[in-house]
Order: C-alpha cells, then structure tokens, then sequence
C-alpha cells in the first residue's frame, strides 16, 4: 500500500514537472534529488568506499542531468517536437539516480529508506536536535520567503555556469579610475551582509552573516567591482558595484578591510581583470553547490577575490578557490595581514566610517 502511494506520488511529481516546461524547475529538480540522495547514504551504516562512490555517481548523473538541460531541453532552436522529446528525456532523467541505487546496491538492497525507516529517523533526528532545528526553521522562514524565491527564479535564466556571457561589461572609464589609485598602496576587501534573495538562503547553509565579498582599489570604494548577478542590468559575472545595491534589509551592512601592497601587485590584479573583462565571464552559480569551474573566468564573488590575490601573491591562507567563503577572507586571516578600515550600517546615521564627505555621495 505504501509503495503504490509513493509510486502514484512520484507519477504525479513527473507528470507536473513535465507540463511545468520549465528548465529552472528541471535543473532544481536534479539538484534536490542528487542531495536527497547523497545526504541518505552518507547516513546509512556503509563502508566508506561505498558512500564515496555512491555520491560520485550520483555526481555525474547530476551533472549531466544539468548539462542536458541547458544545452538541449533550453535550446530556442528545438522544433516543438524536439521540445517535447528533450522534456520527455529530461523527465525520464529524475530517474536515473534511484535506477542506479537499485542495480549496483548490494544484494538488490536499495539504499532508500522504507516508510518506517523515514519515522524512526526523523523522530530520533528532532529528538536529539530540537534547538538546532528550530533555529533553522526560523531562519528558513524568512529565508525561504515566496518573495525571495520568486525571486531567484525569475534571475536564474539569466545566469549560465558553462559559457562565458559576461562581457566588456566594465568600461574604460572603471580601468582609468582603477589606475589612478597607483599612489595608494593597498587594495581593499569588503565583505556585505546585503540581505539579497541569494545570500538569505546561501546564509542558511554557511550560517554566516556576510555572504558577499568584493575588492576594490580606492578606500571610498568608487572602484569596487567583483562577480554578481548584475541587478538585471549586465548579465551575472564581473561587474562594477555601487553600494546602494546593497541595501536590501533594514539590517544591510558592510565592512571593509586594507591589505598592504605594492603598486606593481596591485596593477597586476588590475590588469587581470581587464583581461578577464575581454575574454568574457560568467556567475558560477552552480559552483556555489559543487566548488568546481567549468571554465577560468566562470567564479562567484569570493572565488574571484581569492584568485585575484593568489595571481598576485598576496593571499595569506592556503585553500582552494572554489571552496573559498566570503568570511573566510577575514576570519583565516591568522599572520594579521589585514587592517580594519571601517563598516557601513546602511539604515545607522551612527556607522562609523572614514569620512562622511567620502562615503554618502556613493549612496545616493
């Protein structure tokens, strides 16, 4: 009786993701069907080898899934049967993940959990973190608000983690004004609690306050650029940002950071993204998700601003790039390379910053 209710469930969810024609919803559904999975076997009582190849598959299979659907099923060249092929294909593809747990688990086993395995764990799961659960609830609650997550749909067909679509989005103007700050011997890090749709949901996951990170090359922050999805305006990727963007919570802050460097580093960096600004660029949305770059100029914010330092020189913590942070820019700071330069309280007349004067033209 149970089977034939998750399986009349799950004929239901196909049918109206397959109607749906949406390529978001097929791509969040890949997404949320390898972690369900993966998060399911990391729990079971396996060898670790096992758990290991599980995920792994269950990697390529979502991978390819993604891939799948942004080069074919969101093709506009597909004839409208080709279109309903690719959806009939890409519907077909939910599958794959639990096809595969049924053949390769050992002796026909399936990994997925029965009704009653569902209840014990999740009785035992709330039992044992019942605090942590309700702070997560509560943070999900405004977090996962309709108008964050309409939000992110309506942005997401903008974005694409395989091509660069991002270019010459930064004018000479931005780079005569960059080099200009020669005498200026630091750069400047700037870390936002901006209280966009993304970084609500991304400060789920990290349970951190401050989910942006940006560079710039002046201390009143006129040359502040790093990767964003562009407020609608330039497509997601490298671009130049003004402070009123971020704004958007009453609690909307940033605080910005010195690093010592000499001029001929801190022209290298400039140099390299006026470069990057000619070849072209793109957000690297799904490496927010798998820490990988399907290609050099595809980053999010803090992966560009790591790299940015590591091509000069001038990083002062070992990791990879993808798996780089916001917060960690200041927090695995340990040799104290950096120097507190002031913070921005948007919606405070009391934030302390360098100079009034400076600053509050660049809000306006």
């Amino acid at each position: 009786m149970h089977t034939n209710a998750v399986k009349l469930i799950g004929g239901i969810a196909l049918a109206v993701l397959f109607f749906a024609n949406n390529f978001v919803l097929f791509n969040l559904t890949y997404v949320f069907t390898f972690l369900a999975m993966t998060l399911y076997v990391l729990l079971k009582k396996k060898a670790g080898k096992t758990k290991i190849l599980f995920s792994a598959i269950y990697l390529m299979i979502m991978v390819f899934q993604v891939v799948y659907n942004s080069s074919v099923m969101s093709s506009e060249k597909n004839s409208p049967f080709n279109s309903v092929l690719s959806r009939v294909v890409g519907t077909i593809f939910v599958l794959a993940p639990f096809l595969v747990n049924r053949i390769f688990s050992k002796n026909k086993k399936s990994f997925l959990p029965s009704v009653q395995d569902i209840t014990v764990f999740t009785f035992n799961e709330v039992v044992g973190n019942i605090h942590k659960i309700k702070r997560i609830m509560e943070k999900g609650r405004a977090s996962l608000s309709k108008d964050n997550i309409d939000e992110l749909l309506k942005d997401m067909p903008h974005h694409d983690s395989f091509r660069y679509i991002n270019k010459g989005s930064l004018t000479k103007a931005y780079f005569d004004l960059a080099y200009q700050t020669m005498d200026d011997e630091h750069i400047y890090l700037v870390i936002s609690n901006t209280g966009s749709p993304a970084s609500e949901i991304i400060s789920m996951f990290t349970g951190k306050q401050y989910n942006h990170a940006s560079i710039s090359f002046d201390r009143t922050l006129k040359t502040i650029v790093s990767y964003n999805g562009g407020e609608r305006i330039y497509p997601p990727g490298l671009n130049m940002e003004i402070l009123n963007y971020f704004n958007k919570k009453p609690d909307a802050s940033i605080i910005v950071y010195s690093l010592p460097v000499p001029a001929e580093k801190k022209q290298k960096i400039i140099d390299k993204i006026n470069e990057i600004n000619k070849q072209g660029n793109a957000y690297n949305l799904l490496g927010l998700v798998f820490k990988f770059s399907f290609k050099p100029n595809i980053m999010f914010c803090s992966q560009f601003v790591y790299r940015m330092l590591k091509d000069a020189g001038l990083h002062y913590f070992e990791k990879k790039d993808g798996q780089v942070k916001p917060v960690d820019l200041i927090e695995l700071d340990y040799y104290r390379k950096l120097n507190y330069e002031y913070e921005i309280k948007f919606n405070e007349r009391q934030s302390v910053i360098p100079s009034a004067t400076q600053i509050i033209p660049l809000l306006v």
